[in-house]
C-alpha cells in the first residue's frame, strides 16, 4: 500500500498547528495477513477484555492505501488526524514528536508573568476567601487557552495509532478521544502534558488554597469501543519531585494520565507501563453524572505495570470494571499517602489475581480507598508474593472506612489468567512501549 507522510509547518508561535505541505508517497504491503507484524493492522483478539464486547475494537485496520500516514512531527500528526474524516486511517508515529517544542512562552500572551501572579494572589495579599481574578487571572486564562488549542489532538473513529519500533511517541500532547468510536493506540511512549499556567484556586482545599491544573495525556470521553495497548506512560522530564512549591503548595502541572469518562465503554486496557506519576487514572471523573455513566464505564485492565504511581489505579465511579494481573509497586517516598483501587460511587469493581509490591512499612490497608459505600470483588490478590485478603486488611487497618466484599458481578471476558505469584516476572518484562513480543 501508499503510505503518506505528512510535512506540516509551524506558524510565528506555536499556538496554531496547520495541515501539510507537501506528501511523499512509498511502497509497502497491500493487504494485511495473517500473522503479519504490522502493528497498524492489528486488532483486539476475541474475548480480551470489555473492548472486545459486541463487534470488537479493530481501529483503522482495515485503512486503505490513502489513509495509512507516516508522521515525524506534532502537526503532520494532527493534519493526518483530520485528513479523510471517519474512513478507517492507520497514523505510524516515527520518533518522539513534540507538541510543546518551542516552550510555554510561545503560549503565554496578555502580559502574564509568573512572579507577578504570584505576588498579585499571595494569600498575605489577597486572602483565600475569594477566587483569583484580576489582569494576571485573565492573562493566565488567556494564556493557556492557547496551550490548549496547540497541544490537544481530536483522535477521530476507526483510528489506530502505532509508534514505531522501540522509541516512538508523543511528548506533552493530549489525545481526545472525544465523542467517537473504535479507536486503538500501541507502542507509543506518551509524556505527560506539563501545564504551562497553573490555576491558584484560594478557596480550595478547605480555604488553604491549591494549584489546579489541566490535560490528561489520554483522555476517553463519550467513546466506545477503545484497546490502548502496550504503551508506556509517564512524566517523563518533568516528575513532580521537581516542580516547586509557592503558598506552601506544589506548583501542580500535571493532570491525569489517562482518564476514561462521560459514559465511555467498552474499553481494555492492556500491557502498559504507568510510571512516577500522581493522579492515574479516573474512570467516571463525578458523582452526578449516572444519567450518563450508569450501565456504562465498562473497562478491562490487565497485564499492565504501575510503578511510582501515587493514586488512582484506577479510581472507578459506576462502571463494571475488570482489573486482573496487575503490578503495582510503590516507593519509598509514596508509602505513607498511597492508594491503589479508588472505590467511587456505584462502582463495580472485580479486582483479582493482581501483584502489589510495597516497601518496607507501608500500610497494606491503604492499598484500598473507600469514597462511596459500594461493593468490590478483590480476591486472590497477593502483596510482597503472600496471598493477602485486601478488604479484610483494610477493614482492620481502617475501621472507619469499612468496606463490603462482592461487586455483584463476575467477568467473562478475559484472555489467560496467571498466578499472581508469576505476574511481576511477567508484566515487568512484557509491558509497556517496544515490547510487544
Amino acid at each position: 500500500m501508499n503510505t503518506r507522510v505528512w510535512h506540516g509547518h509551524v506558524t510565528t508561535k506555536a499556538v496554531v498547528l496547520i495541515g501539510c505541505t507537501a506528501l511523499v508517497l512509498g511502497v509497502t504491503g497491500t493487504t494485511a495477513q495473517a500473522g503479519s507484524r504490522d502493528l497498524g493492522r492489528q486488532v483486539l483478539g476475541a474475548n480480551d477484555g470489555w473492548g472486545s464486547e459486541g463487534a470488537g475494537t479493530t481501529g483503522g485496520s482495515a485503512a486503505d492505501a490513502e489513509h495509512v500516514y507516516t508522521v515525524s512531527s506534532w502537526a503532520e500528526f494532527k493534519a493526518a488526524l483530520k485528513a479523510g474524516g471517519t474512513a478507517p486511517k492507520i497514523i505510524k508515529v516515527k520518533g518522539m514528536i513534540d507538541a510543546v517544542s518551542e516552550g510555554c512562552e510561545a503560549f503565554t500572551t496578555g502580559g502574564y508573568d509568573l512572579q507577578q501572579y504570584l505576588k498579585d494572589y499571595d494569600p498575605a495579599v489577597w486572602g483565600n476567601d475569594e477566587v483569583a481574578s484580576g489582569p494576571q487571572e485573565d492573562a493566565r486564562v488567556a494564556s493557556a487557552a492557547n496551550q490548549d488549542t496547540a497541544i490537544k489532538a481530536n483522535v477521530p473513529s476507526n483510528t489506530t495509532i502505532v509508534g514505531v519500533g522501540r522509541n516512538s511517541g508523543i511528548l506533552g500532547g493530549s489525545l481526545q478521544i472525544k465523542g467517537v468510536s473504535n479507536v486503538i493506540l500501541r507502542n507509543l511512549t506518551v509524556e505527560a502534558p506539563l501545564d504551562c499556567f497553573p490555576k491558584w484556586d484560594p478557596t480550595d482545599d478547605n480555604n488553604t488554597g491549591n494549584w489546579n491544573s489541566e490535560y490528561d495525556a489520554v483522555v476517553v470521553y463519550g467513546t466506545d469501543h477503545v484497546w490502548i495497548d502496550h504503551n508506556t506512560f509517564t512524566d517523563g522530564r518533568y516528575p513532580d519531585s521537581e516542580r516547586p512549591s509557592y503558598f506552601g503548595k506544589v506548583f501542580q502541572q500535571h493532570d491525569g494520565l489517562t482518564d476514561i469518562v462521560r459514559g465511555s465503554n467498552h474499553v481494555t486496557v492492556s500491557w502498559n507501563r504507568f510510571q512516577d506519576h500522581d493522579k492515574n487514572m479516573l474512570i467516571g471523573n463525578s458523582d452526578s453524572t449516572a444519567a450518563l455513566d450508569s450501565g456504562k464505564l465498562k473497562v478491562t485492565m490487565h497485564h499492565n505495570l504501575f510503578d511510582g504511581i501515587l493514586q488512582r489505579s484506577p479510581r472507578v465511579r459506576f462502571g463494571q470494571v475488570d482489573v486482573y494481573n496487575n503490578h503495582y509497586v510503590v516507593s519509598e517516598e509514596q508509602k505513607s499517602d498511597y492508594y491503589i483501587f479508588g472505590v467511587g460511587i456505584s462502582s463495580q469493581l472485580h479486582a483479582t489475581h493482581n501483584a502489589i509490591s510495597l516497601p518496607a512499612g507501608a500500610s497494606v490497608g491503604k492499598a484500598l480507598k473507600k469514597w462511596n459505600d459500594s461493593p468490590l470483588t478483590a480476591e486472590n490478590n497477593h502483596v510482597n508474593g503472600k496471598l493477602t485478603d485486601l478488604i479484610a486488611v483494610h477493614n482492620a487497618e481502617i475501621p472507619a472506612e469499612t468496606l463490603r466484599s462482592g461487586a455483584g458481578w463476575t467477568p467473562t471476558l478475559r484472555t489467560k489468567v496467571d498466578s499472581p505469584r508469576a505476574v511481576p516476572g511477567i508484566v515487568d518484562h512484557r509491558a509497556g512501549a517496544g515490547r510487544l513480543g
